[in-house]
């Protein structure tokens, strides 16, 4: 059933579909996905956030096991149509700032998530780059936040993202407006994204 790959006080393995175990020595195991190693992701002043005390209302993924805290009395939202790419579009209500839902349920590096997420933009806006990356703890959980710009019809557009990968599967949680109405619409988008969850059930 196993293939094992080293010998240790706990040994690394590989189940006969494919997914990587950790076999203790008092006979217990767990799903390697499902471990965090200790490093950058875990440091002490790693920034943590919670939701806001106003975001009353979770919206649930379908395809994924997350979901969103938000306030209902500024957001709304509504669910597209898009096969494998947006599940939701969020708007905060009268005004020109938006957050869209991308879930998959296929897990992968969380490394390699905002360069992914770089590349994708790049295919709207040849000129994306980078402008800040860092790892956050939201609600309990690690994610990589970046902030991406570019140049969109002509648009000077920014993108300030949360991107989470683990065993219910990789998300990722995009806010975007204007450079000219980002300091306007700043902390509402950050206030939105702070809602990230990952359900149980």
């Amino acid at each position: 059933l196993f293939l094992c790959l080293s010998v240790s006080a706990q040994i690394n393995a590989v189940t006969d579909d494919g997914r990587e175990v950790i076999l203790n020595t008092n006979g217990t195991w767990k799903y390697k996905a499902d471990v965090v190693t200790p490093g950058y992701e875990t440091r002490l002043d790693t920034p943590a956030f919670e939701k806001n005390k106003d975001a009353t209302f979770l919206l649930k993924g379908k395809r994924v096991k997350y979901g969103v805290w938000l306030d209902p009395k500024k957001w709304k939202f509504e669910a597209t149509d898009d096969e494998g790419q947006r599940e939701y579009i969020l708007t905060l209500k009268g005004e020109d700032a938006y957050v869209m839902a991308i879930p998959e349920r296929m897990s992968m590096s969380m490394n390699n998530l905002v360069d992914i997420a770089l590349q994708n933009s790049k295919k709207v806006s040849s000129d994306a780059h980078i402008v800040h990356e860092e790892t956050r703890k939201i609600n309990g959980l690690i994610v990589k936040q970046a902030e991406i710009r570019g140049t969109v019809s002509g648009i000077n557009a920014v993108y300030i993202g949360y991107y989470y990968s683990g065993p219910a599967g990789t998300i990722q949680l995009v806010g975007y407006t204007s450079d000219k109405l980002y300091n306007q619409y700043k902390k509402e988008i950050q206030n939105l994204l702070n809602g990230f969850v990952i359900l149980d059930n």
